[in-house]
């Protein structure tokens, strides 16, 4: 009986939380204005003036590596560290730390992808007002300041960047309460002084090191008091030890420990980055409002044109100007506010003022210099490393609901794409597919043979995708919850319990992902013999795991919740990215280190993007919410994180058929391609909206399969450099300022640009088409426009404004099957773009598409495939590697082109043969036909 009342007051209750999300948007109450944040507040109520720190140049220590210097406040007399660092890759490093704290601040691990190689720095000339150290080249110069202290980055006369110039510097030191401080000092000592005795009471050299040994603790305490003494003639202020929000209470027993500091960028109006916001691409002025909030959150239904925090953090920014693009890399896992303030700087030169403001932790921040935006990209992926490399059928058409029924639903559906001629790759189970939301388990009456339903779908070369969410159902009967009890792995409260909170399962514990031998488990749970019922085509989805707590402050855990030594308010934004890092791991060892994992995230911070993907969360069936979807992964691909998408169709309410055609329309031109929907929207898999609608959304689908080639190759690229797959437009042409602001339309690569409609009703678009003195050609109707325009294109409901770079060459592959793997031989067409001046290029890249056998066996193919002097021709640019394909060429199609005499085709075994062709005198296209020729080979085209 207990556990039937326990399961109807779940279902009530999930009932009457879905009711309350659908009828109305996010509850702003729940979540924390800067105002409500007391560190927040207490940090912007500083005003902008003279620096309180100078720095102390007779500390000053030079080595190879790092510069020390003391800093000194002068209103309380706290000295800090300051640690200056030249990085390989023109990265210049910041940290500041207090120079004698009570006890560690958190410095975040597992981020940075390895200790930063640095660069010797040399002092270049010292006085009593400063120093100046070289950077590098001839003329790049780092300047201390010491008072007030400032440091000011130099190219020759020129200003990069300066820090400190506002005087915003803040850095709260740990502290003891007053109330306790003498107290500490007396049973401290005591307490030393009696161990001391009972240990070293025996001979008089021992009695020496006793009195040594109590006077020099007595002076640390002491120091320590001392120091809290001084900082205490500073008034205390409300939520300084304890702070209430709602009904939640937060005690720190740490007090204040906020940071904060200032970066004034001169000539700078555009800065970019910091998601994760349902923002513009181009970040606003947060004067007068408030800031911009880094802090992962389960967002119910969010907001449009909002700072506030979403569902992921990675505090990265970037400037840009037509002269330079500048990274500013704030590493700190910890609640984090972003204050922009754009104005004039000195004289009539613009100048961008950014603040980082974060509860806990150090200053530890990594400014990127560019000067190029592909500079900034590489130098970030420097740090944190690049985008894993997907499974290609990832790449490909996934298909999802909360929450497909049973496994005769699954069949269903699987059907109903093959009855309406649609491809897809993965099925995906939310939720409702768990024996009781018990994770890593199956209901036994919906999905009794998980087996048979997973091998119907490898049957049909497709996948599953199943949920694995970070809250663990309190059940001593439940072999996870038990073991993660048993040893010790889950978060604790402030009082060393188990820390537990409300989530779907009801209640539920709280894994610390932190913790590696926790993350190690995790990993192990994967296993084919431990997730019962699991097969490799099976993948996993986590989601709420910013960490999502139902029943706690803004929906999260409590901030004094513990990890190891650790409060959880040092560690909240990392809490996603080391769930999805535990499962990727599981899903690479379980396949014996073969196989590349495919892993989603809801949660996300800086280095997620070693991981898999992620998307941008509870998103609504709205006309904004699908423009929206562009914005916010530009700015996720501007900080590394280039495997993004949204929930197409949107997750709540119901999209009308226009919306649901044009979202597929958008998705399919999107990194990540799902559609997703909530349990109690209708269904809408993509054949119940009338034939007319099906055959359009059959399309879009279609041409993302057929442009799966470009894809694999562009996140090939992704991996390797660290450049994002789906780009604004500035970062390919960022002398162009046109470009600056636009953020609905972009660049998949260098060569495909897309301006999806999104617009209810639209009749028209107005696509922007960058580049003085270049082309650009509709991929459509092969219609050539010059660039650095803005063109106007009528639109129906099968428009899909797509525009392939003259100068470029793309592969596709036209036959599209039921999905990708079923490709896999299948043959390609190039689409040969000619510049004006008649010359293209492009490459083609191929794998197995599924194992890491192209890093540890170097099985892969990588070609480049270049047309100059009329003749068009494949090259090897990886000679030592090797891969066998059954793929040939069977089209080639030139945009731009003038009529042959005849076409010759040279393979790599020196035979010539004579190609087909036809040449349309009106759209200039020439079509190469049947040159049949092995994609991996070395050959010629030649037009005469």
């Amino acid at each position: 009986m207990a556990s039937f009342i326990e399961r109807m007051y779940l279902q009530l209750t999930l009932v009457l939380s879905i009711s309350l999300g659908i009828i109305q948007a996010v509850d702003r109450s729940n979540f924390k204005t800067c105002e409500q944040s007391a560190f927040c507040s207490r940090q912007r109520a500083l005003r902008p003036g003279q620096s309180s720190y100078r720095a102390l140049l007779d500390t000053l220590e030079l080595s190879d590596s790092r510069l020390t210097l003391q800093l000194l406040n002068n209103n309380n007399k706290v000295r800090l560290l300051l640690e200056l660092y030249r990085l390989q890759g023109n990265i210049t490093r910041v940290k500041i730390n207090e120079l004698k704290p009570i006890k560690p601040r958190y410095e975040v691990p597992d981020v940075l992808i390895t200790d930063p190689p640095t660069e010797p720095m040399s002092v270049v000339a010292q006085d009593e007002r400063g120093v100046v150290l070289s950077l590098g080249g001839v003329d790049r110069r780092l300047y201390v300041n010491a008072q007030p202290f400032r440091l000011d980055i130099m190219e020759g006369p020129k200003l990069v960047l300066s820090i400190n110039s506002r005087g915003l510097l803040a850095f709260e030191q740990l502290r003891m309460r007053k109330d306790t401080i003498s107290h500490k000092i007396t049973s401290t000592v005591g307490s030393m002084w009696d161990k001391i005795k009972n240990v070293f009471s025996s001979s008089n050299d021992q009695k020496d090191t006793e009195e040594a040994g109590k006077k020099e603790d007595t002076e640390k305490i002491e120091d320590k008091a001392s120091e809290g003494e001084e900082q205490e003639m500073e008034v205390d202020q409300p939520g300084m030890w304890e702070e209430t929000f709602k009904s939640h209470v937060d005690s720190k027993p740490n007090g204040p420990s906020s940071i904060s500091l200032d970066f004034s960028l001169p000539g700078v109006e555009h800065v970019y980055g910091i998601p994760e916001h349902a923002d513009s691409l181009r970040l606003k002025n947060t004067d007068g409002g408030d800031p911009y909030r880094l802090y992962n959150l389960d967002v119910f239904q969010y907001e449009l044109f909002n700072p506030m925090a979403l569902y992921g953090a990675v505090p990265v920014l970037l400037s840009h100007n037509t002269h330079r693009t500048t990274g500013l890399f704030w590493l700190n896992a910890a609640e984090t506010w972003v204050d922009i303030s754009s104005g004039q700087g000195s004289g009539e030169v613009p100048q961008t003022d950014v603040r980082w403001i974060s509860e806990s932790g150090i200053i530890d921040v990594f400014i990127m210099l560019g000067p190029r935006p592909a500079d900034v990209f590489s130098q970030y992926a420097s740090l944190t490393g690049t985008q894993a490399f997907p499974p290609l059928s990832s790449l490909a058409y996934h298909q999802s609901r909360w929450n497909y029924n049973d496994q005769e639903d699954v069949a269903a559906v699987d059907r109903g794409f093959d009855e309406h001629d649609i491809p897809y790759d993965f099925i995906w189970l939310d939720i409702e597919h768990t024996d009781g939301k018990r994770y890593f388990t199956w209901d036994k009456n919906n999905f009794p043979q998980p087996k048979d339903m997973l091998q119907g779908l490898m049957d049909k070369r497709r996948k599953m995708v199943t949920i694995v969410d970070p809250h663990i159902k309190v059940d001593s009967s439940y072999k996870i919850h038990s073991e993660i009890r048993s040893r010790g792995y889950y978060v604790k409260n402030k009082d060393g319990g188990d820390y537990e909170g409300w989530c779907w399962p009801g209640n539920a514990g709280y894994p610390d992902f932190t913790n590696p031998e926790m993350r190690t488990w995790w990993a192990s749970m994967f296993a084919y013999d431990q997730y019962e019922g699991s097969m490799e085509n099976l993948y996993t989805w986590n989601d709420m795991n910013e960490p999502s707590v139902f029943n706690g402050p803004e929906v999260t855990m409590l901030k004094d919740a513990l990890h190891g030594p650790w409060e959880h308010r040092d560690v909240h934004n990392l809490y996603g990215l080391y769930v999805q890092m535990a499962t990727a791991e599981g899903q690479i060892r379980r396949s014996g280190g073969l196989e590349r994992p495919f892993v989603l995230s809801r949660s996300f911070f800086a280095g997620s993007q070693r991981y898999g993907a992620v998307w941008t969360g509870d998103n609504s069936a709205e006309w904004g919410h699908l423009k929206m979807s562009i914005p916010m992964c530009l700015s996720l691909g501007l900080v590394g994180i280039s495997f993004c998408g949204a929930d197409v169709g949107g997750f709540f309410k119901t999209p009308g058929t226009e919306l649901l055609v044009r979202w597929y329309q958008a998705g399919a031109y999107q990194p990540f391609f799902r559609a997703h929907a909530h349990l109690d929207t209708p269904r809408r898999e993509p054949w119940l909206f009338g034939p007319d609608n099906t055959a359009l959304i059959r399309e879009a689908v279609r041409q993302r399969y057929a442009l799966l080639p470009y894809w694999y190759l562009q996140f090939y690229q992704a991996h390797r450099t660290g450049q994002p797959v789906m780009r604004p437009l500035w970062v390919e042409y960022p002398e162009d300022v046109t470009t600056f602001t636009i953020d609905d339309g972009y660049l998949i690569g260098r060569d495909l640009l897309v301006h999806p409609v999104t617009d209810e009703g639209s009749r028209g678009v107005t696509v922007y088409l960058p580049g003085n003195g270049e082309v650009w050609y509709d991929v459509h109707t092969f219609q050539r426009h010059d660039g650095a325009l803005h063109l106007h294109i009528p639109v129906t409901m099968s428009t899909i404004p797509v525009f392939q770079r003259g100068g470029s060459i793309i592969c596709r592959k036209n036959r599209i099957r039921r999905s990708s793997s079923c490709m896999e031989n299948d043959p390609f067409t190039l689409y040969v773009a000619l510049d004006p001046q008649g010359n293209a290029e492009g490459e083609l890249y191929v794998d197995d598409g599924h194992t890491f056998k192209h890093e540890t066996d170097r099985q892969f193919i990588h070609r480049r495939l270049r047309f100059t002097s009329n003749t068009l021709s494949s090259s090897d640019l990886s000679p030592d590697s090797q891969f066998p394909t059954a793929s040939w060429v069977e089209k080639v199609v030139i945009l731009g082109a003038q009529e042959p005499k005849a076409v010759t085709l040279t393979s790599s075994g020196g035979g010539e043969s004579s190609v087909e062709f036809e040449f349309d005198p009106v759209t200039l296209v020439l079509t190469l036909r049947k040159p049949d020729v092995n994609a991996g080979v070395d050959w010629t085209l030649q037009l005469q």
